[in-house]
């Protein structure tokens, strides 16, 4: 099996950024996050994860995310073998 590289979007509760992408950075282990302005002060965090394709899924990962304090949503913006 090959590799995957899957970025999500994560939707911040108000005022919740820095404790999501502190949060995001101690509990998993990103190859990379970046904070988006997206409309009239909001903000989304796009954060890329790779692995093993056989070693882990989408879904698991986007729990994680989602089981985060702090995060109202998450999505899956891309993913692709690599």
């Amino acid at each position: 099996m090959g590799k995957m590289a899957v970025i999500f979007k994560v939707y911040p509760k108000e005022g919740q950024i820095d404790n999501v992408v502190k949060s995001i950075k101690e509990k998993m282990d990103p190859k990379g996050i970046q904070v988006e302005d997206i409309a009239f002060g909001l903000k989304l965090i796009k954060v890329m994860f790779v692995f093993e394709d056989a070693e882990n899924n989408t879904s698991s990962i986007e729990t994680k995310l989602r089981d985060i304090n702090g995060v109202s949503e998450v999505d899956v913006a891309d993913e692709t073998l690599i």
